[in-house]
């Protein structure tokens, strides 16, 4: 079922036994599925609905438009068109999308699944999508597969009434995603090592949500603190067609690894002993960098060659108020423990928010020099904005009312504005300093030197020295070829409607 020769990103799947379905026993159904941003990453969020759907007799198309344009003729050809949500920048495209989709199929059933489906419901309805699903999506997906076929799905005869918003959070037993109706893994981002070769990277998860209430996560108002694991041998079977399609490299995109830390562990000794050459990377709190310490071992020596980890700040009153459960000593002990063992750390950071000052900025920035992690950290991560979405969890905190705006439908969040508006113009200037390196390939030391100018300029400090390094500069750590990250605000080109 590998993808490596799949001819176009809506080949269509053929299922031999359609007709066995008497929902669909003269004219089965035609799904198509549309993924917008993963990140890099071939979509899981296609392939494993995919494969649910091919058992519930339709026949379903996969398009993903991050590395192909809208496919006009899939779009006239469908009567259930899925629409795949899972982080902010995806969502802001598709959103933009819809209406073409309307144009082109006023007929088709639009239904938006994901993590950020439900929490912009209220967008959705009304540019047209007819349902949405949040949490586990794949049975309550395959549930509107069925209830289509056997109503008709002509909105302007027989519709079926549009279905509520459903959070399904059931435990399922996943199927093996099906892959073949999307691009090869060749279309997607490679991983850089520090030896300068590249390796082609597949992607799969282990486990979805998160036990964990970080207050800034748009994980936590669809999960509500619990997770979900996907069967270890749906896992190790999807990675086994992974590799037949020329996966050297796994990505994990667990939104923490260590949820389940024995399931996780349990996944790569299997994974090791069948592809010895396979490296991967994988996500982990700082908080269970720390607790599980004694774990990393495994993951250095069955392969894993980076951990990402949301350090989110440096700053214990923003750590406190995010909820984090961490220290700043904490994220020194974990990089401390990574570095031991030869294990790439890429922390990630909300670099921006009300409680951010110039002059905490600049020990942000003399944290990152004095620790030695400028390899480390994408331009990226330095310009992050804080998100608020519908449900947020900072909500709970009195104070956030009292400086966030009405929700904004266009950006699909609470906007906020810093009381001192030199952070806003700082913010503006390191995200357009960001954007330019990605598009240049400005190595990431140069690209912090022009920030550190651009920061101590910006708190009045223009000429400071670069602060002393106290650790060793890092050695080179691997990267991915997708320098964005999921919590960033889209750029203007990445908003752009496909061709």
């Amino acid at each position: 079922m590998g993808s490596a020769e799949a001819p176009s990103s809506t080949h269509q799947i053929e299922v031999a036994n359609a007709h066995a379905n008497p929902v669909f026993a003269h004219a089965p159904l035609v799904v198509l599925l549309i993924s917008a941003f993963d990140l890099g990453h071939q979509p899981f969020g296609l392939a494993s609905p995919a494969a649910w759907i091919v058992a519930e007799g339709a026949r379903v198309s996969c398009l993903d438009l991050a590395v192909r344009p809208l496919d006009e003729e899939a779009v006239c050809a469908a009567g259930l068109i899925g629409l795949y949500l899972p982080m902010h920048t995806a969502t802001r495209i598709l959103a933009g999308v819809v209406p073409r989709l309307r144009k082109l199929n006023p007929d088709a059933h639009l239904c938006a699944f994901g993590l950020y489906a439900p929490g912009n419901a209220e967008l959705l309805r009304r540019i047209g999508v007819d349902s949405i699903i949040g949490g586990e999506f794949e049975r309550p997906l395959a549930s509107l597969v069925s209830d289509l076929g056997s109503r008709g799905v002509q909105r302007s005869a027989t519709a079926p009434p549009v279905r509520a918003t459903e959070v399904s959070l059931g435990r399922q037993d996943f199927l093996v995603p099906d892959r073949s109706g999307l691009p090869p893994l060749s279309d997607y981002a490679y991983l850089t090592m520090p030896d300068g070769s590249r390796r082609t990277v597949g992607y799969t998860e282990a486990t979805r949500g998160c036990k964990h209430l970080c207050r800034h996560c748009p994980i936590v108002p669809v999960y509500g603190g619990q997770f979900r694991v996907v069967q270890r041998d749906v896992v190790l079977a999807d990675i086994r067609q992974l590799v037949a399609a020329g996966a050297e490299h796994i990505s994990f995109g667990d939104p923490d690894f260590f949820n389940g830390p024995a399931h996780a562990v349990a996944i790569t000794r299997d994974m090791h002993a069948e592809f010895p050459d396979l490296t991967y990377d994988v996500i982990i709190k700082v908080e269970h960098l720390v607790r599980h310490r004694d774990r990393l071992a495994d993951l250095q020596e069955t392969g894993c060659v980076l951990v990402t980890s949301a350090v989110e700040s440096v700053d214990e009153r923003i750590l406190e108020i995010f909820d984090k459960r961490h220290t700043r000593t904490d994220f020194i002990t974990a990089l401390g423990a990574l570095r031991e063992l030869g294990i790439g750390l890429n922390p990630t950071f909300v670099a921006f928010t009300p409680w951010t000052t110039l002059d905490g900025y600049l020990r942000f920035l003399a944290d990152v020099d004095q620790l030695g992690l400028i390899p480390n950290i994408a331009p990226i991560q330095y310009a992050i904005r804080l998100l608020i979405p519908e449900g947020s969890k900072l909500f709970d905190l009195p104070e956030v009312a009292d400086f966030v705006h009405p929700f904004d439908v266009s950006s699909l969040v609470y906007p906020w504005t810093h009381a001192d508006p030199a952070v806003d113009a700082l913010q503006t200037a390191a995200l357009d300093l960001a954007a330019g390196a990605a598009a240049d390939g400005v190595s990431r030391e140069d690209f912090f030197a022009e920030l550190w100018a651009l920061a101590t300029d910006a708190a009045g400090q223009p000429g400071r020295p670069r602060a002393t390094r106290i650790q060793p500069i890092s050695l080179p750590v691997p990267q991915l070829s997708e320098p964005w990250y999921c919590c960033a605000e889209p750029t203007e080109t990445q908003l752009a409607p496909p061709v």
